[in-house]
């Protein structure tokens, strides 16, 4: 909806500067007059024009916006709301039931990489990380992919494809580290839920990262918090389910997510988007190779 701080403008909402400069190039060349805005309240930035060239401009905008989609052609922007979903979280699907497959075909799979705490403390560690790509079953797979496949989506819409999807991923590994931690002497556990419940806690984040900016920003932290909390106790507290590796990804998610919000830039760097991606295969190949060549 338009902001209309008087009656005789109109405020164009924009998420960044950038964008809101490229918007009042796109609408001088189609000869309407605006009036770049920056508010110490979010949306920060903004566009002024006259009431009468509101539906023009809006609609100029949104021409340019279709034939201007970013490198990234899975991006797209959801309709009246400052929220990027990015469906490469597809492929990252894809890679779960890749290996759904081959531990289904190749049993030895789940005894080589599920969350042994016993031989974790011997010293495999590697079991942090792919016990992430196991399932126990078709309706285990199912739900992580229902929710994983949205909430990765949305962090990797918002923090850039490679940084949501490594950011996720190692929250997923620190919630696996504190099950073991905190967990029972003796257990075994597999799963990507603490990955999927860390892409939860990087949306909390962007609620965090936002109280100091102005006044009225803890209110909104606070909500955007208490509700991310309530989704999780709604998804994540089932008493068959790894309770801490839920909650030990939902918290690193948080932690890494309010850190890269202060460097809302990196969502757009390219390069670091790469190598933060190519990480995040290498750490799934890595981890792999090594528990399918141990004691071989």
């Amino acid at each position: 909806m338009p902001e209309q701080p008087e009656q005789n403008i109109v405020r164009i909402p924009a998420r960044s500067q950038q964008q809101v400069m490229d918007w009042s190039l796109v609408l001088a060349s189609q000869e309407i007059d605006t009036v770049i805005d920056f508010s110490p309240e979010p949306p920060h930035w903004g566009l002024i024009v006259a009431p009468p060239d509101y539906e023009r401009a809006r609609a100029a905008i949104a021409q340019y916006q279709i034939e201007n989609r970013a490198a990234w052609p899975w991006r797209r922007e959801l309709i009246e709301a400052d929220t990027v979903f990015d469906a490469g979280s597809i492929v990252w699907a894809m890679l779960i039931m890749s290996f759904f497959w081959v531990q289904n075909a190749r049993g030895y799979f789940t005894g080589a990489g599920a969350l042994d705490s016993n031989a974790i403390g011997e010293g495999q560690w590697w079991r942090l990380f792919t016990a992430i790509m196991l399932h126990g079953d078709a309706a285990h797979l199912a739900t992580n992919l229902v929710f994983g496949v949205l909430l990765l989506g949305l962090a990797m819409g918002r923090y850039g494809t490679g940084i949501g999807l490594l950011a996720s991923y190692l929250a997923g590994v620190f919630g696996n580290l504190v099950s073991w931690l905190l967990g029972p002497a003796q257990f075994v556990s597999l799963g990507a839920s603490g990955m999927v419940f860390g892409g939860l806690g990087l949306l909390a984040a962007q609620s965090v990262a936002v109280w100091w900016k102005t006044r009225h920003a803890p209110r909104y932290a606070l909500g955007g918090l208490f509700a991310a909390v309530m989704l999780f106790v709604l998804l994540g507290l089932s008493p068959r389910s790894n309770i801490l590796a839920h909650a030990g990804g939902f918290v690193c998610g948080v932690v890494l997510g309010t850190g890269l919000a202060l460097w809302r830039p990196l969502a757009g760097n390219a390069i670091v988007n790469f190598f933060a991606g190519l990480s995040f295969g290498i750490l799934v190949l890595v981890p792999w190779l090594i528990a399918l060549n141990w004691g071989s």
